[in-house]
């Protein structure tokens, strides 16, 4: 690949370009991660497009928000990236990829640009790349890029460290289901959007936005919230009722993060994050594909198997082995 060429088909907006450059910042080959590095340098960061980042129970109809979200917006003349994380399978590391086949409208919309990725052992819903993959969909051009994870649990809150908004879509349900959502994630998000509000579930959905609303004003204010924030909304992806409605409420937010220098300090904050996880994973690859360290990893691990040393003890007994305490 050449970077240059890349760069420049790649900020004129070529989508070939861009799947390309994708699937080398997702691979794991050291000299594709040279030139990966190399491309993102080459590209720059002068280009910011809205980041928002979506996570929801399985089932509750992410991608049919998606898909009326994000046809809204390029009927707006906006340009809309989605990036699908896909759970992936422990043992054969595969991923089903589907979200892609759910927004056929979305998918065949000329500004529009759906990536799906396996999440592989990743943590936190979102896949290691997914964070240089926005970068290459701002340098492309792109508007507003959606970040949708995986699933809810308390590590999905990690797509909050690579987003400007983070939303978290749930279904009509009664007040118990507030027990099921954790409290580390409530904190995180902007907005709660109770979705299917439509048909026979509308006035349930209406109680259990109240229900969420309630529940969001026991939290304390964070310093990043305007007046209001974060906040519970009722939506429709089927009819696509309140949609437009729950964009005017992320732009007044955007806006005034914006305005009050909160923004830029939180995405300086999010690079800190993701360098300090880049220093941790690449500390962990190197380690491991030293000859010597894999043999006394392979011994720890039996003896922890075996019941003969506690994992603590033998975690110190490798990490004292690597970095001895200086006389």
């Amino acid at each position: 690949m050449n970077i240059a060429e890349t760069a420049q088909k790649l900020r004129a907006g070529d989508r070939r370009a861009l799947a390309r450059a994708i699937t080398l910042v997702e691979s794991t080959r050291p000299q594709d991660r040279a030139k990966a590095a190399d491309l993102l340098a080459t590209l720059g960061t002068d280009r910011q497009a809205l980041r928002i980042g979506l996570s929801g129970t399985p089932g509750v109809g992410k991608s049919t928000f998606i898909e009326a979200f994000g046809t809204m917006l390029t009927g707006q003349g906006k340009r809309v990236a989605v990036l699908a994380v896909d759970p992936s399978s422990t043992r054969s590391g595969g991923s089903i990829l589907g979200d892609k086949t759910r927004m056929d409208d979305l998918a065949r919309d000329p500004h529009a640009f759906i990536r799906p990725s396996p999440s592989q052992t990743q943590l936190g819903g979102v896949a290691r790349r997914t964070r240089e993959a926005i970068a290459l969909c701002e340098a492309a051009g792109f508007d507003v890029v959606i970040i949708e994870t995986v699933g809810v649990g308390q590590s999905e809150t990690a797509v909050a460290e690579m987003s400007d908004l983070f939303l978290l879509l749930l279904a009509p349900a009664g007040g118990d289901e507030l027990q099921g959502v954790k409290r580390g994630i409530m904190e995180t998000c902007d907005m709660i959007l109770v979705n299917k509000a439509d048909g026979d579930l509308k006035a349930q959905a209406m109680r259990t936005r109240a229900d969420y609303a309630g529940a969001l004003r026991l939290l304390r204010k964070r310093a990043r919230d305007s007046e209001g924030f974060p906040k519970a909304l009722a939506v429709s992806a089927l009819e696509r009722g309140g949609i437009e409605k729950a964009w005017g409420e992320m732009q007044a937010l955007a806006t005034w993060r914006q305005e009050q220098g909160i923004w830029d300090a939180r995405r300086a904050e999010q690079a800190r994050f993701w360098f300090h996880e880049e220093v941790r994973a690449g500390l962990l690859a190197h380690l491991t594909a030293d000859a010597q360290v894999k043999a006394r990893l392979a011994t720890l691990e039996d003896a922890v198997a075996a019941g003969q040393t506690p994992p603590a003890a033998a975690a110190q007994a490798l990490i004292s082995a690597l970095f001895p305490a200086k006389a």
